[in-house]
């Protein structure tokens, strides 16, 4: 992935199972203003399916998504 967005906060999941990335980018989200990119990082290969489905439903925008030697990034915009 060469154009990813420029984020205001990255939270560092990595080792943790489902479906505590999704509840802690959750709880960062929560202290971002709207507008604001949060980068994710986790090695939960369910978190794929999780952070999809979470934007979907959210209203928040999933801007990327990449996964590099087991290690998957996403790029939420907070609503």
């Amino acid at each position: 992935m060469t154009d990813t967005p420029t984020c205001t906060a990255e939270l560092d999941a990595c080792g943790l199972n489902c479906p505590l990335p999704l509840l802690k980018a959750k709880m960062a989200l929560n202290r971002l203003s709207s507008g604001e990119v949060l980068k994710v990082v986790a090695t939960d290969a369910g978190s794929q399916r999780d952070f999809r489905t979470f934007a979907q439903l959210s209203g928040h925008a999933l801007l990327a998504e990449a996964v590099e030697a087991g290690v998957y990034s996403y790029w939420l915009r907070k609503a």
